[in-house]
């Protein structure tokens, strides 16, 4: 893999790790175009590690209040969002690590992120604010999160749509969501970790790796930032349409033959 290829991939993870369309989905469909048919465990990794740093820095204020205040509300409500998604990503490993490996299931997943988040946006707008959410809405949250381990439900998209579901404002169900992802995406790099002490490691290039995880932090910080600035006035629908349209023409690949 080059330099150009991990920095095409890291744009893809960090945009899409926090914009609405699924960035497992994205970086199966970025692997195809190039023709690799893995990117590589060590450079998947790294592309985690980067959207780990970017969320780490938008949210250093609150992380920091949950290391000196580890018992506080906060503290709670992300350990009880995180923990659907941990027992059903352990109880269902490799089922899910199959069906991610083949991209078999990514256009129906599209549609359905697209149905959610359509649903989701017609709601009529909530007013709580992050003091606002109970345990009741981090579980619920946290259910959503669980399902977004198939490949191309999107993370984001479902757990903003629980937030919208659950009467946070529009802006709260977007920082929320990505404050749950902290816990998401570190769980996912000792996942890897855990793998590569295993021998699954491919040979990449350190500056190829390099550029991959810097890419994916700085486009993952924007991307961020412009969502939840977007949704205090904009609408779903529009990245709606986008994963409806991108999970048709997969549709049409795979029957075809294509894919």
């Amino acid at each position: 893999m080059d330099k150009f290829e991990a920095f095409v991939l890291g744009i893809i993870q960090g945009l899409t790790e926090f914009l609405p369309i699924s960035s497992t989905g994205h970086l199966f469909l970025g692997r195809f175009a190039f023709g690799l048919e893995e990117a590589g465990l060590f450079l998947d990794t790294m592309l985690h590690i980067g959207t780990l740093v970017a969320v780490l820095v938008f949210y250093q204020k609150e992380l920091l209040h949950m290391i000196r205040h580890p018992f506080s509300k906060l503290t709670w409500i992300l350990v009880l969002g995180t923990v659907p998604a941990v027992i059903i990503g352990l109880s269902f490993e490799d089922f899910f690590d199959s069906i991610s490996k083949s991209g078999s299931t990514i256009g129906w997943e599209f549609l359905a992120t697209g149905l959610i988040m359509f649903m989701a946006d017609g709601v009529k707008n909530g007013h709580k604010k992050l003091d606002d959410i109970s345990y009741t809405d981090a579980l619920v949250i946290g259910s959503f999160q669980a399902a977004a381990i198939f490949p191309a439900l999107s993370r984001s998209g479902l757990t903003i749509a629980a937030g919208l579901f659950r009467k946070l404002d529009r802006e709260t169900a977007a920082y929320f969501s990505f404050l749950l992802s902290t816990p998401a995406i570190l769980g996912g790099i000792v996942f890897q970790g855990k793998e590569m002490m295993s021998g699954h490691v491919e040979a990449i290039s350190f500056s190829s790796l390099a550029v991959g995880t810097v890419t994916a932090a700085v486009f993952g910080y924007l991307a961020i930032v412009s969502m939840v600035n977007f949704l205090k006035k904009h609408s779903l629908k529009i990245f709606s349409y986008y994963v409806w349209a991108l999970g048709i023409l997969i549709l049409i690949l795979q029957f075809s033959g294509v894919m």
